[in-house]
Formats: C-alpha cells, structure tokens, sequence
C-alpha cells in the first residue's frame, strides 16, 4: 500500500471525523491534492456508526489494556536538520466502558450474525451481577455468530412485529376459546382457564426479545458514538445543500419533543398548531405561550423587554413574563434547551429563537436524523472528497510529523511502511497527539448511554416516533441529561425495539451520570416483568456507558511547540447540533486558502465538457451512485430547496 502512494500532497488530513471530512472534502474540491488518513478500521472515528456486532468490537478494542510495541525504524529517517514529533498509536479518548445484558441469554442456542465482518464480544455484565461474567459461561464467537445454522424454527423465533403480533392474538383466540368451552362443568372450566393462562405465558415468554436474538439481527443496529441531530436551518444542513452532498445522504424528521415532568413523560407542543391542538394547556396558557414565542422571534427588535435582565438566567427571565410554571419548564427545557443555572437571559432568547426559525422547514419540529445513524455524515463528505480527487487510506498509522529545525514547519509525515510523503499543510485530529504534545491541555468529558429498549419512553399513536427529550438536572454541579430515542424507521435497531441514546456534560464517570436518569425512565428487562403486561416503563434489554473526551474548547495555544502548518480539529463535542464542527472546517479552511469558495456549489453537468477518458469515468461513477441510491429507503426526507419542505 506503501508503494503506491505518491510521495507528495498538498494537504494531508489525519483522522476521519466530521470536521476532518468536511475540511478535507472542501480542499478537494477547490483542486487541492488531498491525502486523508486514518489508523482505524472505520471511517468517521468518534463520530461513527457501528452494527452491533461492530460495536462489540469496539467495546473489547477499549476494555483491553493492549500493550503497543513502538517501532524505531522510523528515527532513522530523521535527517540532522530536523525533528520529529511522536503521534498516538492508541485512541486514549474512551474512558470507563461498562456493558449491562438485561435481555435472557440463552446459550444452548447456536446464533449467527448473517454478513458480518467483525466476530470479537466484549465482556457483558449480567443485570444481577456487576462483575464481569464469566467468559466461559458467555456465548463465544464461535456460540453467538458461528457459521452453523440456525437450529431455530421461523415458528420460534419472530421475524418481525407482524409475527409476533399474530402470535399473540393466536394465543389471545385460545384462551377464548378454552374459557368459554363448558360452562356446565366448573372443574373442567377452571382447569382450561389454567391451562391458558399457562400457556399465554409461554408464549408471551417465547415472544420475548433475547441477547441472542440481538446477535442475530445485528446487522440491523447502526448505533452512534456521538449522539447529535440536525437543526433543519442549521449550518450542517445549508451546508449539505450548498455542496450537493445531500444527494450522499437521506434524513426522518424528528417527529416528537417530550419533557419529564412530576415524574412523568409528556409531549411538548411546539408549532402554532401543535399549541392549539394541545389538551393538557388551558386557552389562557395556549395564549400566553403564543405571546412571548412571538416575541422570541423578534426579541432584538424589542430590546426594552429583555435589557433589564441581560445579568440575569433565562430561567429568572421566565418567571418574569407571566407565564406559568408548567410552560416555564416547557420552555426552559424542551424548547431553548438551555441549562437553568447558567444560561443567561441572552442565551435563552437566542436558543428559542434557533429553534423557532428552524420550525416548519422540513416538518413540525426542527429537527432532522441521518438514515443509518450519525456517522453516515463523515463518509458523505469522504465520498465528495474521493470525487474530487482525494485518496484514503484506513488502517494507516502514522508514526511521526517530520518538522524542519530551521524553519519550525511541519514538512513530511513517516507512515507504518516507513515511507515519507510530504505536504504543504497537515490537519490532525486532537486524539493523535501524544502526552507529551498535550501536557498543558485540560479536556472535559462528555458521559454517554446506549440502550436498547422494548417500546417507546411515551405511548405513541404510532410505533415509529423519533422523539428528543431533555431531562434537567436535580444536583448541584451535574447537568442536564439530552435523551434521543430512536425507532427502527431510522434504520438504526430491529423491528421491536427502540434505541435510546443519553448525553450530558461529565461530572463523574458515564454510568453514575446517567443511571439515575435511565432509573426514572426505564426498568431492566427481567423474567418477572415478562408476565405483567400493564408495565408502564419501558424495558431495558442491553446498555453501554463509557465517557468520551471532548476537545471542543481547547485552544491552540495550549500544544506544545506545533508547527505553524500543523492545524487540531477537535473531537465531537456536547452540543445537540453540528455547527461546531462546520465551524471548525469552515474556520481553517479560509486560514489556509482565503481566497477559495468554501465548498461551492456543483458545477452542473450539462455545463462540463470532457474527453473520451473523462465520459468514461463519468459514467462508471454516476452507475455506481445509482445503485447506492437505488439501495436507500423511500420514506425519508430529501433536502432540495431550501423554501419548499420536503414531505
């Protein structure tokens, strides 16, 4: 692979994350030639999507402490001119992994993962033991995804809602049936009515969601690291617009906003209609909410409302503008999102007026989701990038960043091969740097939760609703807990379940964040609550905390002796959008070539001329983009003009 790279580059970009994808695409496209690399196996680093498989993987790549043999074959390529300054050959930026298996596991069963490509299982603590289980009492590689068969009949297993709906009603008719089979003879009715009750519970049992049924339709989990949405008059989306990378991609509207309230989960009305619609408001709180959202919309041109507060929190500000208690908490939390402690009033009006002005674009709520999760946005802009020319290269380390001594600047890279490529200008992504590079930097912490849950936080008329709900903070010192909750529409879990996603700002490690929150919203999965049907909480059948670096605030100015050429992109951070990392790609892009368009519109392809070769190529590429697009799902949202929302 070595060999057949070019030995020079206009720029080298290391890291695949969105602001990398996004900057290196940029550079492609305004005819730079662009060397992306990564170490990983995966495009998108933190900012990826993993089928469940994959995800155990990842899990195990992080809970073993592998010791990594360094090569020093590289230093001999340092000339006495320069110097060179170590990379990371480790990702150190996942911290405090915990994996809980509420679901039955049943390992008599042989279950294989059909396609997949990684068969590594991480440690799964059982939902009564907080001790990492016993391996040989776990279903290994060869148990969970062997290349047997599956000894399970369609009639055992469900393959879909649909089968197990059916089930249950086949169920439901015998008991009818049996209780209704002799009403002369008492002993032999209540021996019937036993008999069924027995055998509804066998059923519902069968019917049940089972790890190794996880295993076995893993391919149909894309789960997120970092968990975002996309605000629809947001820079990400104008972005995707600008460039035509939408074409790459495919998004649902987030069809729901929920607040926990007094100890329940209830929908919050955003839009005009969804106010007026609204039963739970009385018409003076429908009217009074109506009043200050307009007045959010235009606040700046009211300055003599909200000058006075400007010193105080959006919170304080609340209180201030008659409104009631129960719509205070509906702002606060579910509309400007903002924390009740910090925020100030300024904040809290920008907030809600982000989110007003994004309403109505492309659905009720301002919010979009990438089909197939999150990380399908790097590679989008991977995909522009390779158009345009750019190489990758996964599963490449590289070793040093070559500096010159006499003029400070980065000029080379030494890879894994030992071969020097050369560049003008290099983009690392900050979990490349090593300790010794980051001493003086102090990171935060982001907590993360991802659970695979049984039904929906909020009964819903439909069984396919995207819903965000923010969960405020009850401690000094902690923060808000951001809940995403996924159905399988989004091509992100199988049929039957829900995958839930929280996120806060780290106060201690992910699962003491964040368990509190999973403990009001959810109950673990167990063999009790099989049989009661009337359980209001959803049920968790699998859960993974772990804590993620967020570099999103360091300066850089806080690197020790970077090169004036070398640039830091850094990871996601704990905002609910994308800007950041726009901004971040946008930001150095112009430092780097001020006089280039950021990521310009296409040209369009009526205007192109090309030669005989050229057509070629052009055809070969556009087949292939048909049948990638041929593969995607029909019901999803399109973005095309910006004034006309897609339905």
């Amino acid at each position: 692979m070595a060999d057949s790279l070019p030995s020079e580059f206009d720029v080298i970009v290391i890291g695949t994350g969105l602001p990398e994808s996004i900057f290196a695409a940029a550079c492609s496209r305004s005819g730079q030639r662009v060397l992306h690399v990564d170490s990983r196996s995966y495009y998108g680093g933190n900012w990826a999507s993993f089928s469940f498989s994959g995800l155990l993987s990842w899990i195990k790549e992080y809970q073993e402490n592998d010791i990594v043999i360094e090569s020093s074959t590289w230093q001999e390529q340092i000339l006495e001119n320069e110097e060179a300054i170590a990379l990371n050959k480790k990702n150190k930026t996942i911290q405090n992994v915990e994996v809980v298996c509420y679901a039955s596991q049943n390992f008599q069963e042989d279950i294989e993962e059909t396609g997949a490509l990684q068969k590594n299982h991480a440690s799964v603590t059982t939902a009564n033991s907080t001790e990492t289980a016993d391996p040989n009492h776990l279903p290994t590689v060869d148990e969970s995804l062997s290349t047997l068969s599956c000894k399970m009949s369609a009639e055992q297993t469900p393959s879909s809602e649909a089968d197990i709906t059916l089930e249950v009603n086949n169920a439901e008719e015998t008991g009818e049936k049996g209780s209704h089979s002799d009403d002369k003879i008492s002993e032999q009715k209540t021996s019937e009515n036993v008999s069924t009750a027995e055998d509804t519970t066998k059923q519902l049992k069968k019917n049940r969601i089972t790890y190794s049924q996880i295993i076995k339709e893993g391919r149909r989990f894309n789960i997120d690291l970092v968990s975002k949405l996309l605000y629809s008059r947001g820079l990400l989306i104008d972005l995707l617009i600008k460039s035509n990378v939408s074409r790459y991609a495919e998004f649902k509207n987030i069809t729901r906003i929920l607040a926990f309230r007094e100890g329940r989960v209830e929908q919050v009305p955003c839009s005009r209609a969804d106010v007026f619609n609204n039963k739970q408001l009385t018409v003076i709180e429908k009217r009074m909410l109506m009043k200050f959202l307009t007045f959010c919309m235009e606040y700046e041109k009211h300055p003599d409302e909200y000058k006075a507060y400007e010193k105080i929190t959006f919170s304080e500000f609340l209180k201030t503008q008659k409104l009631t208690p129960n719509l205070q908490y509906f702002v606060l939390h579910s509309i400007a999102m903002t924390s009740e402690t910090t925020s100030s009033t300024i904040d809290g009006l920008k907030a809600t007026k982000n989110f007003l002005h994004c309403l109505g674009r492309y659905g009720n709520t301002p919010f979009l989701f990438p089909l197939y999760g999150q990380g399908e946005l790097p590679q989008c802009f991977c995909r522009m990038c390779a158009v345009f020319g750019g190489i990758y290269c996964l599963r490449h380390s590289i070793q040093c960043l070559v500096v010159e001594k006499e003029s400070g600047k980065c000029k080379a890279i030494i890879d894994q091969f030992g071969q020097r490529i050369n560049s003008k200008h290099f983009l690392v992504e900050d979990s490349y740097f090593s300790e010794n590079t980051c001493s003086h930097v102090q990171y935060r912490q982001i907590s993360r939760a991802v659970l695979i849950t049984d039904r929906s936080v909020l009964n819903p008329d439909s069984d396919q609703q995207i819903s965000i709900l923010t969960v405020p903070a009850e401690e000094p010192k902690t923060f808000a807990v951001r809940v995403i909750e996924l159905c399988s529409s989004t091509m992100t879990c199988m049929k039957g379940t829900y995958l839930v996603h929280l996120t806060c700002t780290s106060f201690k490690t992910a699962k003491e964040d964040l368990e509190p929150v999973v403990q009001k919203l959810f109950i673990p999965y167990t063999e009790m609550e099989i049989e009661n049907e009337d359980v209001e909480k959803p049920r968790i059948l699998w859960a993974l905390y772990f804590n993620m670096r967020d570099s999103s605030e360091v300066s850089r100015n806080c690197y020790n002796d970077l090169p004036p050429n070398v640039y830091v992109c850094s990871g996601p951070d704990c905002d609910l959008g994308n800007d950041n990392a726009v901004k971040q790609a946008e930001t150095l892009f112009q430092q780097i070539f001020p006089t280039e368009d950021f990521c310009p519109t296409p040209p369009n392809p009526e205007d192109i001329v090309l030669d005989e070769n050229s057509l070629q190529e052009e055809g070969a590429e556009s087949s292939t983009i048909a049948e990638a697009n041929s593969e995607s799902p029909k019901e999803s949202t399109s973005l095309g003009n910006p004034e006309e929302p897609s339905e």
